[in-house]
């Protein structure tokens, strides 16, 4: 028997594997230009069919063992202008990752481009057929299975992946045009090489023409970036485009973006970071009337997307100059799907946190003074499914704190004699005076006792008790805004309508908002005026009617009375019409009388005073729910009974109507 000669086998085999390689290489490189024009030719047809746009490459090939060089490529919608544009675009692709199934670009050379988003009238923005996935994606996007943790980090890993190691791009330019409404943003070059990124960007728009750059450090194999972003002159950066089609101007002197950290642990996906902005400034109209600017902040975030959550982690923090504050927020669907919101500011200086708050957002705080500190906890949780078992805690802890100079609104004042004006419709009505200077004035103990407890029933039962505001008022009208997606119900108490009357306009916008809220909490909380002068204050300048402010005015507009001799009915009547006094004529019908709904809203208000025990049976003798206007006011009443005013007469009966019924 011949023995085996294993090193001739062992050659033998070797020289078998190397033709096999050979073979293989030499049908790679003949075939895989057959393969990339077949891919290409897939693209067209998907693009065509799912997304009506016709795709095209004039030439493709490979280069090198893992290069691919495209010129001439265009995207355009049916019936659209072109999409996108690029004379050259050279890559090349990770070959152990795709055989892996995964693609992962390492170099990425583009030259002379353009992406080119227009709008027209008649046939809208020229990607909108992109923006509608196609039924297949989202079958697969919703069959996965998968939590938001493995869908989260699926997609992030896909697009750091198509982010190349080695970068660079020449003359690429963001074309938008909006029915008119035109920005360029050109980018001149962007380097990536070694981790370090250099961008320079030309932005023009209208008359506007800035540089921007950025620079800094980005990794995306290691998930690693730390980036800033500025205007080459030092000036601060307009952003384009909203101002026009918006209306919101806002610009900052410098962005840095920094990703710290995105991995998978324990089955959560984690991504930690921070991101800071200098010299913010936004403008916009219902926000404020001034330019809001915010000199620094900061957001360190912590983020975690679990199977069945997605939340903002206690340990992140947010930094508004001088004010630091720690957020939570999580939305979870393991059971009912529930909304969570927590904020906690820790004990700080209460003149820190004056000095810190955003320059034009509260300008009645300006050049306010404080000594003390002050620490801040709120809590909100809200079930989709049990709406009603809403949470809704917020609370501040004092330590010595104390107002020592006012600001533009001296709350102090309301002890004092002075001067009111109402502003409508923008415009200052007539001065007046809230104190003996004016002959209508009524102290608080010559007000009919009825028309304090009417008033109090109808607009805030349990002023004497609260320190300005209601946490279960505002609980229910968030309940409310929610269901019905606005801003349908409110929680004003009198001490914010107080405020709201006498220390701010009535701009409505959240800066005014914001300032009632901090100031109401001040005015109460600090005891500047007495509950007792709160109220007097607020008899003598509301509105009761076109051109009537105080009660005074209001007892001789419409019952030729003082305050002090007011009946039941009358003060509940008087009661009523707060919330709408100029439109009160519509509560009565041609005979001069009050309509059957108003009659039966005023009978339900004296039935809880009833029940409450503010009044007794005995106080609603002889009264039957009927008025008579006989005082200036009557006028009023004829030019209804003309119908000057009957056109609308129909859509105002419905207004009360619906407000009777929600009014308690």
């Amino acid at each position: 028997m011949r023995k085996l000669n294993f090193k001739k086998i062992a050659f033998r085999a070797l020289i078998i594997l190397g033709v096999l390689f050979i073979v293989a290489a030499v049908s790679f490189f003949a075939f895989r230009n057959m393969a990339l024009q077949k891919a290409i030719v897939k693209v067209s047809d998907k693009m065509a069919r799912d997304y009506n746009a016709s795709f095209t490459v004039k030439s493709a090939s490979f280069k090198g063992l893992s290069g691919i060089e495209m010129k001439g490529i265009t995207v355009v919608p049916k019936n659209a202008d072109t999409l996108l544009q690029v004379e050259q675009v050279t890559t090349s692709i990770n070959l152990s990752k795709i055989l892996l199934g995964d693609v992962q670009l390492g170099t990425l050379e583009m030259t002379n481009g353009y992406v080119q988003l227009v709008k027209k009238d008649s046939l809208g923005w020229n990607f909108r057929s992109f923006m509608r996935p196609n039924k297949k994606d989202k079958e697969e996007d919703t069959d996965t299975g998968d939590g938001y943790a493995d869908r989260a980090y699926r997609i992030l890993t896909k697009v750091l992946n198509l982010v190349p190691t080695d970068m660079k791009l020449q003359n690429l330019a963001l074309r938008v045009n909006d029915m008119g409404r035109k920005v360029n943003l050109n980018m001149q070059q962007l380097r990536l090489a070694d981790n370090k990124l250099e961008s320079t960007i030309n932005v023009t728009e209208d008359t506007i023409t800035q540089t921007w750059k950025v620079n800094g450090m980005a990794d995306p194999r290691n998930r690693l970036a730390d980036l800033k972003f500025f205007n080459t002159d030092t000036s601060r950066i307009i952003v384009p485009y909203i101002q026009n089609r918006y209306k919101i101007k806002t610009g900052f002197d410098a962005i840095h973006v920094n990703l710290q950290n995105m991995e998978m642990d324990g089955g959560e996906l984690h991504i930690d970071g921070y991101a800071s902005i200098q010299n913010f400034m936004v403008n916009q109209p219902r926000l404020a009337v001034k330019d809001v600017v915010i000199d620094n902040a900061r957001f360190d975030y912590h983020m975690l997307f679990g199977d069945d959550f997605i939340a903002l982690d206690s340990t992140s923090t947010v930094q508004l100059n001088k004010i630091k504050f720690s957020p939570f927020a999580k939305f979870s669907v393991e059971k009912d799907t529930i909304y969570q919101l927590k904020a906690h500011i820790p004990k700080m200086p209460a003149q820190d946190f004056i000095s810190s708050l955003p320059n034009g957002l509260f300008t009645n705080f300006e050049g306010m003074e404080a000594e003390g500190d002050f620490s801040y906890n709120l809590n909100f949780l809200y079930n989709k499914n049990k709406p009603h078992a809403l949470v809704f805690d917020s609370s501040i802890k004092k330590d010595g704190l104390k107002i020592t100079k006012y600001g533009a609104a001296n709350l102090a004042k309301l002890n004092t004699e002075f001067t009111y004006r109402a502003i409508d419709n923008g415009r200052a009505q007539r001065p007046v005076i809230v104190g003996y200077g004016n002959p209508y004035y009524t102290p608080l103990d010559q007000i009919s006792p009825f028309l304090r407890k009417a008033v109090l029933t109808s607009e805030d039962p349990s002023f004497f008790s609260h320190r300005g505001f209601i946490t279960e008022a505002f609980r229910q009208s968030i309940i409310k805004n929610i269901k019905t997606k606005k801003f349908s119900r409110g929680g004003s108490t009198i001490s914010m309508q107080l405020v709201k009357n006498v220390f701010l306009n009535r701009n409505k916008t959240l800066s005014r908002k914001l300032e009632e809220i901090l100031l109401v909490y001040i005015l109460e909380n600090n005891r500047i005026a007495s509950k007792e002068r709160m109220l007097e204050v607020y008899f003598n300048i509301i509105e009761w009617g076109p051109d009537v402010y105080g009660i005074g005015e209001a007892a001789s507009y419409y019952f030729d009375k003082a305050p002090s001799q007011l009946t039941l009915d009358e003060c509940v009547y008087l009661a009523s019409i707060i919330p709408s006094p100029k439109t009160f004529m519509y509560r009565f019908g041609e005979d001069g009388n009050l309509k059957g709904y108003a009659q039966r809203h005023n009978k339900y208000m004296r039935d809880i005073m009833l029940r409450r025990g503010l009044i007794t049976a005995e106080d609603t003798i002889a009264q039957s729910g009927k008025i008579t206007i006989n005082g200036r006011g009557r006028g009023r009443l004829r030019l209804n009974e003309r119908s000057i005013f009957v056109a609308d007469s129909v859509q105002i009966d419905e207004f009360f109507k619906n407000l009777s019924k929600q009014a308690f």
